[in-house]
């Protein structure tokens, strides 16, 4: 079974940076691609990152392009995503997911303060 843990949120001030990690593990048949999605109370769900984890090739959402980076380590189990220049507007819960599957982490809180 897939397991998908997240970690590193906090809380920052506005222009601040964070680290979030998500350690995967169990079936990873055709987990060819993984990525990074937000929700904010009261806000849709956001993709803000993906990364094909083959090619190492990645994805952003325009809100956050330029300022967040998704990476993977060198066993391709642990992803990462780099979040500099952090706006107020980045506050929202952070999920490790498969795109086209149910399989999401249990989140990590961003809250980003002015």
């Amino acid at each position: 079974q897939v397991q998908l843990v997240e970690s590193g949120g906090g809380s920052v001030q506005a222009g601040g940076s964070l680290r979030l990690s998500c350690a995967a593990s169990g079936y990873t048949y055709n987990r060819n691609c993984m990525g990074w999605f937000r929700q904010a109370p009261g806000k849709e769900r956001e993709g803000v990152a993906e990364i094909d984890t083959g090619s190492g090739s990645t994805g952003y959402a325009d809100s956050v392009k330029g300022r967040f980076t998704a990476s993977q380590g060198n066993d391709k189990n642990t992803l990462y995503l780099q979040l500099d220049s952090l706006k107020t507007d980045d506050t929202a819960m952070y999920y490790c997911a498969i795109p086209g599957s149910t399989y999401r982490g249990q989140g990590t809180q961003v809250t980003v303060s002015s």
